[in-house]
């Protein structure tokens, strides 16, 4: 290994505990039903199952990002969450957004990074089947 590939790696890794412990932080607050979450899923409307919903998305998400296997699945799963506070926040809270779009942009980045998840004639760490681009076994 040079010692570019272990920078990057450990760059890698520095940005997946970073986002994990954002959103592995924000979904204990939401499901451990902090005041502050309860007002404002109230506020937005969709009701308290939503709240919950969300929390259980952030760390599944956030946990998942610690994988490597299912790391970018990670990543997009709180991205997801990630565009639906951006949306809450700009349209209906009227609260500042551009945390939601300073950790979108880390996500993406994130997601960048393990493009090769996707473009790889590996099977995802979840399937027993090849992808459909792989030449048949």
């Amino acid at each position: 290994m040079t010692q570019r590939s272990k920078a990057a790696t450990v760059a890698l890794w520095v940005l997946r505990v970073l986002i994990a412990a954002a959103f592995l932080a924000a979904g204990f607050m939401k499901l451990s039903g902090q005041p502050m979450m309860v007002a404002e899923f109230d506020h937005v409307g969709l009701g308290q199952w939503f709240r919950c919903f969300t929390g259980l998305m952030e760390l599944v998400g956030g946990l998942a990002v610690l994988i490597p296997a299912v790391s970018a699945y990670g990543a997009m799963v709180v991205l997801v969450v990630d565009i639906g506070a951006f949306v809450a926040l700009v349209a209906v809270l009227h609260m500042d957004w551009i945390h939601a779009v300073v950790i979108g942009l880390i996500l993406g980045v994130l997601i960048y990074l393990h493009r090769e998840v996707f473009t790889s004639c590996k099977a995802p760490a979840f399937s027993s089947r090849p992808s459909g681009r792989c030449p048949p076994m």
